[in-house]
This record gives C-alpha cells, structure tokens and sequence, in this order.
C-alpha cells in the first residue's frame, strides 16, 4: 500500500541532521489506485447491470490497468482502459481524464499536505526557510502534488533531480556503508544525525506519561530529570518506560520495566530519584535511576531490534494523539486536578503535625482531610474535574483559616512553610513525583 513520509533536513558541509519527521501510514500510491477502481466498477455496473465487486479475478486485472493508467496521467490527460472479457465474458472499454482523475482524488490529495505542515511546526521552521523540496516516491510524479506542493510554497520550483524510485534505496545503501565502516571518499565525509521518531519517558501516579526525551529531539542524547517518593517510608520504585505522544501511557507502548530498591527510610517528597534516559545513535535506549542520597541504582538497556514500532506504527501514534488531543485533554487535567488535591492534603497533614499547637481548630482540618483523602480512593473514576477541583477548594480554604495563627506570627518562614502549597499544583511520578 505504501505510505507518506515527510522529513526535513538541515544539510551543512556534509552534516545531515533531521530535524523533524511526520508522515501519514494509511496514504500511499494504493490509494489512488483503489479510488478509480471503486469508479470503474460503478461504471461497469451501471453499463452492463454486473456487480464485479466479488470478482477477485476481475478485480486484480482492472486494478492493474489502473495503476497503469495513473502512471500514464502523469504524462498525458488522457488514459484508456481496456480489458477484454473483462467480467463473465464482458469486455471493459473506457477511459479517464486527468481532471477526472484529480476530482476522485481531491481528498488524498488534500491528506498530503498535512505531514508537510506538521514536520514544519514540529522543526517550528517556515516555509520560507526551506531551500530544497526534494521528490521521493513515484506518487511525486503526479501533477497534481506538484502543484499543490509548488503552491503551498509559495511557487518555489521543486527539486528533481534525483530518481524517485531509486533515491530510498541508493540513501540507505550509503548510511549501511557508513555504519559497516566501509572506506569511501564518497561517505567518508557524510555524517547523518538522526531524531527520536517518539517521545520516551516514564509512567507517573495515576498513569501519567512523564516525557523525559521528546519526539524529533537529535541522537544521540541524554536527559535527567529527577522525581521523588509518593508514599512515606517508600523503600522501592518501579520504574515503566515508555514511548509514544499520548499524556496516558495506557495509549503509549511499554518498553520495558525495572526497579530501584534500597531507598532510605523518609517522608513522601523528601528522597530524590535522578531517572537518566539516554538513546545512542543506534536508537537503543539506557534508563537509569539513581536515589541522590544512598546512592542507590538501577537501569535496564532496551534494544532497537526488539520490541520496537515499524515506522507504520510511529506513523499512527503520533496520527492518535492528534485525532485525540481534546480527549486526551480531557483526561489529563482531570489527573493534574487528582494530583493537585492530593498534594494540597499531604502538604497540610505534614504542617498539621509539625504545628498543630500553633493552628486554629487543627481537628476539624485533620478530619476533613482524612475524609477528602478516602473520598479520592474510593471515586477515582465517578468523579468529575469539577467535583476534585471543588474538593480542593474546600480543603484550602479550612487550611488558610486552620493556619491563620501561624501566618500572623510569621512561623511559616521560620519553619519553612509556604502557604503557595496550597495553590493545588500538580505533581506527578511512577509511585515517585516529579520534582520541579
């Protein structure tokens, strides 16, 4: 069937680097093909009253002679069809104008262009800064992606002066001779960096994807971010890794899964987790995590050759998280306001016992939260956004009442006590948090 395939390529002395890839795995010449057969034999049928469409026989011919007729359109605005005893014995004569051609199309035709726009934002690069458009793939021969590529930018002339049918094959000959260190004056000089095609990270509370190494971002690379505990006295985190552009990872792929144990002994927050994601020029990926005070750590190497997604595969997921972004929107505001209230609850049950002597009515806020804490566990799912963030409302507002005394007596920055705790800022982790 083929697909679409859109990159964009910063070329300096010898240097290519990606800079950004996008591209449409349900598009390829096929389509084309499959949109004037579904025209022919609409046509047969209303001219002969003989529906070919269970004919798989007749159905393989005539897509045959419509490929070749949508080769021949690139060159004249005329094909014919013929087909003798074509269908029980019927002979098929007709033929199709490239206006035809291009007005069964004008959807695919549309389809084309939206990679094109999306490997630009993602590059966040113009039109305008763009040198060369360079044609790969025979579905580049047709007039019509010409001009409607010459037009969205703005008139520039398109590059074709390579072979589209060859150019894949002589570029992954060249890159295959530079990886096998074959000594050429041709490839010697020739460096390719290449991009993440997905997002990698880690999995946060609540099944949050936290994205450590980001879609389109040069490898090799290596990117730290640390996290912390999500339970008091926590001695093990699980660390799941996964790649893909959706803000669950339940929508992500899973790459793999290890666990960091040996942690110290301490309240939630306090431990601070280094989670490293590195990814080597030959896209495979090293996770490790290390606990900043014991020294603690772990890691788990996650090979290209295994387990990964074909390119029809990063090609649709990064389709879905489009097709799904309000939903997925949706979604993640609800677990950013979860992990709000929850924070707001944890941060004044630790000042609670640090200061209850020091707080106005300290019971009355214990039970509320105490309360607010079980109704979380017990409707996680029936809640809404709106019902969490009334919660946490509820809970911040009894807090700046609970702990009025202090903030008159200015014990707050004494003992490090920050009333912006109560703001209901998220925080996220795999049963670690993010740290800010």
């Amino acid at each position: 069937m083929g697909t679409h395939d859109v990159s964009l390529l910063s070329i300096d002395d010898g240097v290519f680097q990606v800079l950004a890839t996008s591209g449409d795995s349900h598009l390829g010449g096929e389509d084309f093909d499959n949109r004037m057969v579904q025209y022919f034999v609409e046509e047969f049928k209303r001219k002969n009253k003989i529906d070919v469409g269970s004919n798989k026989k007749a159905l393989r011919r005539l897509k045959a002679a419509c490929e070749r007729a949508k080769k021949a359109l690139s060159s004249s605005t005329t094909a014919n069809i013929e087909l003798d005893s074509f269908c029980e014995g019927v002979d098929f004569y007709s033929s199709i104008t490239r206006a035809k051609f291009n007005e069964l199309c004008s959807d695919i035709f549309r389809r084309t262009l939206d990679p094109v726009e999306k490997v630009l934002r993602d590059a966040k690069k113009s039109k305008a800064e763009v040198d060369e458009i360079i044609l790969v793939g025979g579905s580049t021969r047709i007039p019509k992606i010409q001009d409607m590529l010459k037009d969205a930018f703005n008139g520039k002339e398109l590059n074709k002066s390579v072979n589209v049918d060859e150019v894949v094959a002589a570029g992954a000959a060249v890159q295959a001779a530079i990886l096998s260190g074959v000594q050429s004056e041709k490839t010697d000089s020739l460096v390719l960096i290449d991009v993440c095609p997905l997002s990698i990270g880690i999995e946060a509370n609540h099944g949050q994807m936290v994205p450590i190494v980001t879609r389109n971002t040069n490898i090799p690379v290596k990117k730290t971010e640390t996290f912390t505990t999500y339970a008091d006295n926590q001695p093990s985190v699980d660390i799941c890794i996964y790649e893909g552009e959706r803000p669950l990872t339940k929508d992500n792929r899973l790459l793999g899964t290890f666990r960091l144990d040996g942690i110290p002994p301490a309240p939630r927050t306090v431990p601070k987790i280094d989670v490293t994601i590195e990814v080597d020029a030959n896209g495979i990926v090293n996770v490790t995590a290390v606990e900043t005070a014991s020294g603690k750590k772990s890691n788990i190497v996650i090979k290209n050759e295994k387990g990964r997604l074909s390119k029809e595969e990063i090609d649709r997921m990064v389709s879905d998280a489009e097709k799904f972004k309000d939903q997925d929107d949706k979604a993640k505001e609800k677990i950013q306001a979860r992990n709000g209230l929850e924070q707001v609850c944890y941060t004044c049950k630790s000042q609670l016992a640090d200061n209850k002597d020091k707080c106005a009515d300290p019971d009355t806020l214990s039970k509320l939260i105490e309360e607010t804490l079980s109704w979380l566990q017990n409707n996680d799912e029936l809640a809404s956004t709106e019902d969490i963030k009334a919660k946490t409302d509820e809970v911040q507002k009894l807090a700046q009442k609970t702990f009025a005394p202090m903030y008159a007596n200015n014990q707050q920055q004494q003992q490090g006590f920050d009333p912006s705790s109560f703001t209901g800022q998220t925080s996220s982790g795999p049963t670690v948090e993010e740290v800010d």
